[in-house]
This record gives structure tokens, sequence and C-alpha cells, in this order.
């Protein structure tokens, strides 16, 4: 097994409010990592626990949040398992569009430019079966309707008496949005880097500031204390966490 080394930030996703709070199927994914990173010069610098209840899968601001300590840190992001998530574009999406290294448990150690075109052949993956399935779902749809269509009136009245009738196709006014998500995922080259700095270190800034830190020169401080390096990998001085601070 190879030996690993560098700083770590730990991305643990669980189900349910239930599993979330109980521990079911958290504490597995913990001991998964804690395995793969047996042995080796290797520091996990962050744990961030996604709880998902069904409703905020697209957003998934945990998710955000280790990416973002990972930017800072300079840090791998490393995830228990993957056989589920493959099926998951939106958050494949975002891991390849991260600008971060991934690396999964249950999958080989692969680094650099090789680990950025298997996470991209992931996300083709994912994207090519969700695609599938909407074309499956039109399919059926488009089969209903046409049936439905072939219905005489006497038959609609009585699907509808029944709570049956279901109107399918037409202009229902959500025809852009619609469109506009069935598209070819675009990926956001324009945001700045700088800010995408400045929003990563935002979290931290403000903890230091309600903990009363607030001058330039002792988040610099506080900012070193802490292993964060500055965008070049330096040390901190006051005068870049005032243009930090322009930017939040």
């Amino acid at each position: 097994m190879s030996r690993h080394s560098g700083k770590y930030v730990a991305y643990y996703r669980v189900s349910t409010d239930r599993q979330g709070k109980s521990g079911l199927g958290l504490e597995a994914q913990e001991q998964t990592v804690r395995d793969r990173l047996n042995g080796g010069d290797w520091s996990l610098v962050g744990q961030v626990t996604e709880v998902e209840t069904g409703t905020n899968k697209r957003a998934r601001p945990e998710l955000d949040r280790a990416l973002g300590l990972c930017r800072v840190m300079g840090a791998k992001l490393i995830v228990a398992n993957v056989s589920r998530l493959t099926r998951d574009p939106d958050f494949m999406r975002k891991l390849a569009d991260a600008g971060v290294e991934v690396e999964f448990c249950d999958l080989p150690k692969v680094e650099g430019a090789v680990g950025t075109f298997m996470l991209r052949q992931m996300l083709a993956v994912a994207e090519l079966e969700a695609g599938m399935i909407s074309e499956r779902t039109k399919k059926a749809l488009a089969q209903k309707k046409a049936w439905y269509e072939g219905l005489s009136e006497s038959e609609r009245q009585r699907l509808k008496e029944q709570g049956k009738a279901t109107q399918l196709g037409g202009d229902r006014g959500n025809l852009p949005g619609v469109s506009e998500k069935g598209r070819v995922r675009s990926i956001k080259t324009r945001q700045d880097k700088a800010a995408q700095r400045a929003a990563d270190l935002a979290p931290i800034i403000r903890t230091l500031q309600a903990s009363g830190v607030t001058s330039a020169s002792g988040i610099a401080k506080a900012l070193n204390d802490r292993g964060i390096p500055t965008v070049r990998g330096g040390c901190w001085q006051a005068v870049q966490v005032r243009r930090v601070l322009s930017r939040v």
C-alpha cells in the first residue's frame, strides 16, 4: 500500500437527519479514512459531515466548506466511498470544477493529471447515466400521453372522476427553465482566483474576528499560527490580510 503524505480534509456523507445524529454510517466512513491513511507523513486538518435530507442534495453547503478548506490549507479532499456518488452528476461536477485533488478510499490512489482525468471520466459517466434516465422518463411520458389522447371523452371523464387522469405535455410556463437545466454543464471559468480565495478564507476570518482578533496584523498572525499559507505558499502579512478583507 502506498504511503500518504501532506494535508487532508475528510468529507463524510450521511443520508438522513437520523443517521447524522446517531452516527449510523458515519463511524464506518471515519474508520475507512483512518485505514486508508494508515502510515506515512500525513495530517488530517479538517473533517466535515454532510447530512442530506433529500431536499438539500444540490446545495451541499458542507461540501463547499470542505473544498474551501482544502484550497485554504493546500490540502487534498478524501472521501470514504465513491460507489453511490458516481451516479450523482451534481456532486461529481462540483468536485471536478473545484481545483482540489480528491482521493476516494475505495479506488486506487492516483494523483496529478491522471487523478484529474479520472475524475472527469467519472463525471462523464454520471452525466451519461443521468441523461439515459431522463430519456427513458421522456419516452415513458410520451407513451402515456399518446395512450391518453387515444381515449374517448367519456373514458377521460371516467379517469378524471377516479382521480387517475394526469395532464401530460403542453406549455406549463416553465419550458425555458427546463430546457436550461437539460443543457450540457457550463463550467464556471469567470470567477477570479483572488475572489475565490477570499470566499474560502471568509469563514475563518469571521471566526477570528468574533473571538476578538480584529486587526490585520492579528489576523495575519492567527492565520500563520494555524498553518494556513498565502496563495503563493508564504506567510501572511497585514497588507495581504487587508486585501482579502476588502473582498470579503
